[in-house]
């Protein structure tokens, strides 16, 4: 193999210009071209593709060495740039070529299991599995390449801002956060854990209590839950809290974040201040608290309409005190077939939903398997309601509001994804005023929709005790295209509220005091009225990427049993590491 010596990279290769330019460039032999007394090399690096041209003027020896090239080997070439003969308007360098005076190959490489390009059939665990050629890939590197933008842009707009970044620990005491904690055994305190943190949270808190009144960081998480295309078991968190403020200061920052990040990475000038709605109406409306608003299809509800119908799936859903609530997919009769609708039946028979009653507008008159139910001029007035017009399908679910709403969101999502009517664009949203607790019908109890720490309505304390269905957080999300993107509340910093509020949760004395006596000690030592949030920052870039998956924005992800393929994580360790941990593995069928 040759060395480097006596050559500097000059220019990056999609970055070569000027007609007459000697330049030296660095990467990555995309493919090569043999025309016997002409060979072309087409040279890629980070930024893109040049052409690198070898022909009768070229030394014998560095023409020999060109034929000898093949995909992937690494190379350094020094020349000038020229015109292109067979121009290529595919690329940025489609009009100049580099006429090569002197080739060294740093590093040969075998037959690659696949070929980098970024229009590729390869199946994802094999590119996993290579991830290091994967990740050459132009799409993966201009995705990691944005999201690194977009970290930079975080930071310049908080540190702009009056923002202190602040690293906090990565293994911390376990507590509970909603999911499972990954832990880590310590050897010198023998039989203790530490934990990975879920998030800052405590930490972060208690940095406010510390007066450091403007705190950012961009925080690794660690969660040990099931994964799916927006999730990860270690992700980025853009993590911020702030002192003296109340929800309208910490929305207005938010707001600025991501004004400031769309411009210098997009160049896209997102209107503020952001839509709000609050959680009721987005269940209302949208039956998701995460609601796609770049398209229409919203829910209504017939319940009023339909009370005293001969049908009893609709009557007796009312009289549980359940309701009926439809949406319309307009122009879709052609696609919602009979044989699609059934379809779509036993999907939300899947998701909770008992059936699924539909009105289908195809002739003259609508067709509608329960309309012989309905007394007269209500199939009239539920057409009305809905807005249906010929060539529509109104789908109808009726049950308890805990099942209609979230089964009518998702039916709204898959039926707009199947008559393709999302837009493109950025449509963000606030979904603020949640609801602080909800009831399990497993436990017959009352439990926390968010962590511990989130203060409640001042209105609302009072029904703490009394009535926990009324009470209302100071807590709030930021929704990008239906994926939530943060979510964040006003900190309780009363000790006696904080008590209060773990007891309502059903945590006994002793349990407050071992998981969180340090937080509750030091509020009693004054401690500034603080919220904040955390915004996603791995499901933002995948949204502004264009990517399916947070995999296409993470350098090394796992898959959906939480491996590394590339690596084989997790792996096994040694009796002997083990032993100093006090640790016996157990098989499961033990």
């Amino acid at each position: 193999m040759d060395t480097m010596q006596g050559l500097k990279r000059t220019n990056y290769c999609a970055d070569t210009e000027g007609i007459g330019k000697e330049v030296t460039v660095g990467g990555y032999v995309q493919k090569t071209r043999d025309l016997g007394n002409l060979i072309f090399i087409d040279l890629r690096d980070r930024s893109g593709i040049v052409q690198l041209a070898f022909d009768d003027a070229t030394d014998r020896e560095i023409f020999e060495k060109a034929s000898k090239c093949r995909a992937e080997y690494v190379l350094m070439a020094k020349g000038t740039v020229r015109e292109r003969e067979s121009k290529n308007p595919d690329i940025k360098t489609g009009d100049i070529e580099i006429f090569v005076t002197d080739l060294r190959v740093l590093a040969a490489a075998q037959t690659p299991p696949f070929e980098v390009v970024d229009d590729t059939n390869v199946n994802e665990e094999l590119r996993l599995r290579y991830r290091y050629l994967d990740l050459r890939r132009s799409v993966l590197q201009k995705n990691l390449i944005m999201r690194g933008k977009i970290a930079k842009s975080v930071r310049d707009y908080f540190y702009e801002n009056g923002f202190i970044e602040i690293e906090t620990p990565m293994m911390i005491k376990s507590t509970p956060e909603g999911a499972r904690d990954y832990l880590v055994p310590s050897r010198v305190h023998n039989g203790s854990f530490y934990a990975l943190p879920q998030s800052p949270q405590m930490y972060k808190q208690l940095l406010m209590v510390a007066g450091y009144d403007r705190y950012i960081q961009l925080a690794r998480c660690f969660r040990d839950e099931d994964l799916r295309a927006d999730r990860q078991p270690e992700f980025t968190q853009i993590d911020m809290e702030m002192s003296f403020v109340d929800v309208e200061d910490i929305l207005e920052i938010g707001e600025g974040m991501i004004k400031r990040v769309f411009k210098d990475v997009l160049n896209i000038d997102i209107p503020t201040p952001l839509p709000r709605l609050t959680y009721k109406d987005a269940m209302e409306r949208y039956g998701s608290d995460k609601p796609d608003t770049r398209f229409g299809m919203e829910i209504c509800d017939l319940s009023d309409l339909v009370k005293n119908s001969g049908f009893g799936v609709f009557s007796s859903a009312i009289e549980t005190g359940g309701s009926v609530r439809a949406i319309t997919a307009k122009n879709a009769a052609a696609t919602l077939t009979r044989k699609e609708i059934d379809k779509l039946t036993e999907y939300v028979r899947g998701i909770g939903a008992k059936g699924l009653a539909f009105i289908r507008w195809v002739d003259d008159a609508p067709s509608c398997g329960f309309a012989k139910f309905l007394a007269d001029g209500e199939l009239d007035a539920i057409l009305q309601r809905t807005g249906a017009e010929k060539g529509d399908v109104v789908l109808i679910v009726a049950d308890k509001d805990r099942v209609t709403l979230p089964v009518l969101g998702a039916l709204r999502l898959t039926v707009a994804k199947k008559l393709d009517i999302i837009p493109d664009g950025y449509n963000f949203l606030w979904i603020t005023e949640f609801p602080f607790f909800e009831y399990d019908d497993e436990t017959n109890s009352w439990i926390a929709m968010h962590h511990p720490f989130t203060m409640p309505m001042d209105e609302c304390i009072r029904y703490l005790d009394t009535d926990p269905g009324k009470v209302t957080a100071k807590a709030y999300d930021l929704v990008l295209n239906g994926t939530e993107l943060s979510s964040g509340s006003i900190r309780i910093t009363n000790a006696e509220l904080q008590e209060k509020m773990f007891k309502a949760l059903g945590l006994t004395e002793e349990e407050i005091e071992a998981k969180f006596g340090f937080l509750v000690e030091a509020y009693k030592y004054g401690a500034a009225p603080h919220g904040g949030m955390g915004i996603g920052l791995d499901r933002l870039a995948m949204i502004m990427t264009g990517s399916d998956s947070l995999r296409d924005v993470t350098a090394f992800p796992k898959v959906q049993n939480a491996s590394e393929l590339m690596s084989g994580a997790p792996g096994g360790v040694d009796e002997t590491q083990l032993e100093e941990l006090g640790i016996r593995l157990i098989k499961k069928d033990e």
